[in-house]
């Protein structure tokens, strides 16, 4: 970030007039935006490198926003770093202290913070358009000493250190397609309007991205999202690729990465490893049995190194081989256990197949020219769900277990759709969309979450993120139906 205002600073200090600089330290200005009650202050003690915000505002969200802002104008890439702390535990649990990148001081700007709850909930939270709704990743970090915003283009990351710990990624980012000159700073929101509330922010910096060196590096972040907030929480973070969370009945995320099968608490906790057995090139089509005992896996170590399907215990052991012919793309139980549809390329066409779960005859379903892949059974073994690129573009399509009755589920809106899952009550599929010009299911692309109401056919936009391949190939819906598992991805310069 180039601050555009140091000149004039200086300047300021040259002639004599430190009033303004003893306030506000490395900032230009200060002021309340939105409606407040009360008006907001700040003090800044230079000897203790200190900024004391005091503030009132209903909060920092929704389409519009009430809170105090230091701030100073800078254009381009970079960061600003903070220790951040309440002097007190009273007042309201959700009273925030942000660090902020804002387009202008209107109320409902676009914006992207680090948001540190008087609880100790740490969010990357943003609003990507002038009135638009303000979403949220929250991370698995609560009450960091200190925080990082960082902007690389339009894409806003935020890092977290507690205690005695370098910065490191917190995981999830968001895009805010910000014009240069906007304004960057600290800020204060009482979450209540009748009160005022008071946050410290020490050492600050706000600084330009260094000049980039070699490529980016990958890290994944395993997320999930309540589908009627939209909010997004970080369960795991690491560099590297891993992929395709599953969800079990007893609260566990199962993953694949390094070509191993791998399981976490969704709150967060330690990583293990799955044994599978011989099974040790996994890719990312692997999905648990409707009883919890065994999970479906797609390997490719052994001969002839092309993708089979095994199943295995849930808890690790032997890995039983159930399809003969590969490349074979496991992708959904039958509802009874019974069945398993997968993704079969044969003869050059890759169609929706089904096999026994015990092994025998595979049994084709879909005969279109093209890709027709992802199939996954509805809760009520009524349809099997699939996308299918024979109307041009990749959309959802259904058909009966027998592969009657095929029919287009999603319109043609101009958007590639991949990979089907019905929630647990039937009543919702959620997919991985693509824009157009995308072809196949890349990784490393602007993706979005979409869900759709089978009833009304009504699609909703859940999030969007930078994925792609890897985000969602696999059935990741919580047992209750209230919230999904993903993976996104960050190119971290």
């Amino acid at each position: 970030m180039r601050i555009r205002c140091v000149g004039r600073m200086m300047l300021a200090a040259i002639m004599g007039s430190p009033a303004m600089i003893a306030q506000t330290g490395i900032f230009e200005g200060h002021g309340d935006v939105g409606a407040v009650l009360h008006p907001g202050s700040v003090d800044y003690d230079a000897a203790q490198k200190t900024y004391r915000i005091t503030a009132s505002g209903e909060n920092i969200w929704g389409t519009a926003d009430a809170f105090h802002f230091v701030w100073v104008k800078v254009s381009g890439d970079g960061s600003m770093t903070a220790e951040v702390a309440f002097p007190t535990t009273t007042g309201d649990p959700h009273k925030k202290a942000v660090l902020m990148a804002r387009q202008s001081l209107d109320a409902d700007a676009a914006y992207a913070d680090v948001a540190v709850h008087g609880v100790g909930l740490t969010s990357l939270q943003s609003r990507e358009a002038k009135g638009a709704a303000t979403h949220e990743v929250q991370s698995n970090v609560s009450g960091p000493k200190r925080v990082r915003l960082t902007r690389v283009g339009d894409t806003f990351y935020v890092s977290v250190a507690g205690e005695g710990e370098e910065l490191h990624l917190a995981g999830g980012s968001m895009k805010v397609a910000l014009t240069d000159p906007f304004y960057v700073g600290i800020g204060v929101s009482a979450h209540n309007k009748d009160a005022t509330e008071t946050a410290i922010f020490r050492n600050v910096e706000v600084v330009p991205a260094p000049a980039a060196s070699g490529q980016p590096k990958l890290y994944s972040t395993l997320e999930t999202i309540t589908v009627a907030s939209t909010d997004r929480r970080v369960t795991y973070v690491a560099p590297g690729r891993f992929e395709a969370p599953n969800w079990t009945k007893d609260n566990m995320l199962v993953f694949n990465g390094d070509g191993r099968l791998h399981r976490i608490p969704v709150d967060g906790g330690k990583v293990e490893t799955i044994d599978t057995g011989i099974a040790t090139r996994l890719n990312n089509d692997h999905a648990i049995s409707p009883d919890g005992t065994m999970i479906a896996i797609s390997d490719q170590s052994q001969e002839p190194r092309q993708s089979l399907i095994y199943v295995a215990p849930i808890g690790g052991g032997t890995a039983r081989r159930v399809t003969q012919k590969s490349p074979s793309y496991f992708h959904g139980w039958s509802p009874d256990g019974k069945t398993l549809a997968f993704c079969g390329e044969r003869n050059g066409n890759f169609d929706v197949y089904t096999i026994p779960a015990a092994g025998g005859e595979e049994t084709r379903l879909t005969t279109a020219e093209g890709l027709d892949d992802g199939p996954e059974y509805s809760p009520d073994a009524q349809y099997i769900y699939f996308n299918s690129i024979r109307s041009g573009l990749m959309q959802i399509w259904r058909m009966k277990p027998d592969g009657s009755e095929q029919e287009q589920v999603t319109p043609d809106d101009g958007y590639n759709n991949w990979f089907p899952h019905v929630s647990p009550d039937g009543q919702r599929v959620v997919f991985l969309t693509y824009e157009k010009g995308v072809s196949g299911h890349p990784e490393n692309k602007d993706v979005m979450l979409r869900i759709m109401t089978l009833a009304n056919k009504r699609i909703t936009v859940l999030t969007k993120l930078f994925g792609g391949q890897g985000t969602i190939n696999v059935p990741s819906w919580s047992p209750d139906g209230r919230r999904l598992a993903f993976v996104s991805f960050q190119l971290v310069p």
